[in-house]
């Protein structure tokens, strides 16, 4: 009876150290690496559904603390961030999305084409200076994922 008594005794805690070491595994498990994206926007067609997938984005992730996001805008799509022409809607969105600090940069080369400067869009929009392609490459050489819905 003894010997059982120690078998069994030996077993069960064999059994709880086995037990416990997934979970300690699993606590030692350095937390996910907060994603960086640039979205790469030029279409006029496709301004709402890029900002509405920018908005699923950072609702998917729990918060814009839970990811860095960048919006390049060039050619065509910019027109739609000209303060004059938005709609408030759309003003809306580049407002909230600015206080969450996703960088809005609009293309150089773009601005020149459409004789605009950053007074003439909305609010917090940076000039890509060198290019919206130009800034598309920096980020991603920075770990940014490439997104162009």
């Amino acid at each position: 009876m003894h010997r059982r008594s120690i078998l069994w005794g030996t077993l069960s805690a064999l059994s709880a150290a086995f037990a416990a070491s997934p979970a300690n595994a699993a606590s030692e498990t350095p937390p996910p690496q907060k994603l960086k994206v640039v979205y790469h926007l030029d279409d006029l067609d496709k301004v709402g559904f890029v900002i509405g997938n920018i908005q699923n984005h950072l609702d998917g992730v729990g918060g814009p603390g839970n990811v860095t996001i960048a919006l390049v805008v060039h050619g065509q799509a910019l027109k739609a961030f000209h303060s004059a022409a938005a709609n408030p809607d759309l003003s809306k969105h580049v407002g909230q999305f600015t206080r969450d600090g996703i960088e809005l940069a609009a293309c150089g080369n773009t601005m020149k084409s459409q004789n605009i400067g950053l007074k003439d869009l909305l609010p917090g929009f940076v000039a890509a200076e060198r290019g919206g392609v130009v800034r598309v490459a920096e980020l991603q050489s920075q770990g940014y994922l490439y997104l162009r819905p």
